[in-house]
């Protein structure tokens, strides 16, 4: 199974990843949980900082945390036999050179992961919700980030879109 929860800054995206993934956790099938954390705090920002340990601090002492550093694959971390959580795929699109991500590795390393009947979920900003960008970098984020997600939805299970903390599940076709 593999959901993918998008939703714009501070939305409560994370936070309805988390509880998916807890969830999960009260049924006999799952060995445990896997949190793919893409963001490393090592880039002397205190804000950054503050907003890494609220995250650690929601998450029960019982999952294991796996940190991807900036540029690195995720497909290492999605080998691993239990739910993961990805959070975010915004971070690990930006820490690479050019926000150029291997999309096709990612599908199928997670396509792996659903024959194995292991569920992920994954965590992504919603950056076409936003204000244009004014510079360049902005927009070649902004279009790095949204073709990925659209790819990520065209496999995924399900599509949610978190609002002020509300959930609306995406359906797969135009209505």
């Amino acid at each position: 199974m593999l959901s993918l929860v998008l939703g714009g800054a501070r939305s409560g995206k994370s936070e309805v990843g988390e509880r998916l993934a807890a969830r999960l956790a009260g049924t006999p099938t799952v060995a445990g949980i896997t949190y793919v954390a893409t963001a490393v705090s090592d880039r002397g920002d205190a804000d950054f900082d503050r907003r890494i340990a609220l995250h650690r601090a929601r998450r029960p002492t019982t999952w294991r945390t796996v940190e991807v550093a900036a540029g690195e694959s995720l497909s290492p971390a999605l080998g691993i036999d239990a739910v993961v959580i990805v959070d975010s795929l915004g971070t690990w699109v930006a820490g690479h050179a050019g926000f150029s991500v291997d999309i096709e590795d990612l599908v199928a390393a997670l396509e792996r992961r659903r024959d194995a009947a292991a569920h992920t979920i994954l965590v992504s900003d919603e950056t076409g919700l936003g204000v244009h960008p004014e510079t360049t970098l902005g927009l070649a984020f902004r279009d790095a980030l949204g073709t990925l997600n659209g790819r990520l939805a065209e496999v995924a299970d399900d599509v949610r879109l978190v609002v002020a903390g509300r959930v609306l599940v995406l359906p797969r076709e135009e209505i």
